[in-house]
């Protein structure tokens, strides 16, 4: 018992320490910069005190499950010999995880209204509620075929370097022709489907997926999924938009 509260005393003040930076930039510019007073100060303790709880129980749960669980089943997986089981499992996780991030929605649907309001979709409700849809689709779609590459490429050796160049040549000449309303979209959301949901788990999956692999080293080739799942949702989106500005 005392062990676990040193553990979540030590998590709180890690947390902690990691916050202070923000909190003593907003400070500085509000009081030194600005010398504006601070309004409801109470209000924003309290809301500072609710993520740091957060993001701490947050950073505890990745290490008692997300973690151990992505690393366990990439594992499992790998022993058992079967490409099929494992690319369809890294589709699945690459889908699952993205389609469910509270930032890739949230973009999604600021996207299609202004989208909307520029006059490059119907303007009714319905209309922007399906493009939304489209896009997040697109983009878990897109995160889900990331994550098979990635996997191939641990298994195969292939130096990560060559892939990620030729996709920003592909993310290049798509730029040049998508429409204008898209490109920003398409840039953003390789940003936001690598966030909270998806790092920890597809991180777990290319840690274990390398450690099982003879030959294979967990800091060599199992770390740059991420990278293909940032660089990907460009690409699919920019053609996304291609085939909705047709």
């Amino acid at each position: 018992m005392l062990q676990s509260l040193r553990a979540g005393a030590g998590l709180l003040g890690g947390t902690a320490r990691d916050l202070m930076p923000i909190l003593l930039i907003v400070a500085f510019f509000q009081i030194i910069v600005l010398r504006q007073p601070v309004d409801n100060l109470a209000d924003l303790a309290i809301g500072f005190l609710f993520v740091l709880l957060g993001l701490a129980v947050f950073i505890r749960g990745l290490e008692m499950a997300l973690f151990p669980i992505g690393e366990a089943m990439a594992q499992a997986l790998a022993q058992r010999g079967s490409l099929s089981l494992l690319m369809i499992f890294a589709f699945s996780l690459g889908f699952g995880t993205t389609i469910a991030e509270p930032a890739l929605i949230a973009v999604s649907t600021e996207a299609m209204r202004v989208m909307a309001a520029a006059g490059v979709i119907p303007a009714d409700a319905v209309s922007q509620t399906s493009h939304a849809d489209a896009l997040r689709y697109t983009v878990a779609i897109s995160v889900g075929a990331s994550l098979m590459l990635g996997v191939l490429r641990i298994l195969k050796g292939w130096p990560i370097h060559w892939l990620i160049m030729a996709g920003y040549v592909i993310v290049v000449a798509l730029t040049m022709v998508a429409p204008s309303e898209i490109i920003g979209i398409a840039y953003d959301s390789g940003g936001v489907t690598t966030s909270t949901i998806t790092v920890p788990l597809v991180t777990a999956l290319g840690v274990g997926l390398a450690s099982s692999i003879r030959g294979r080293n967990p800091m060599v080739d199992g770390f740059g999924l991420i990278a293909f799942a940032s660089l990907m949702p460009i690409i699919f989106v920019l053609i996304f938009g291609l085939v909705i500005g047709a």
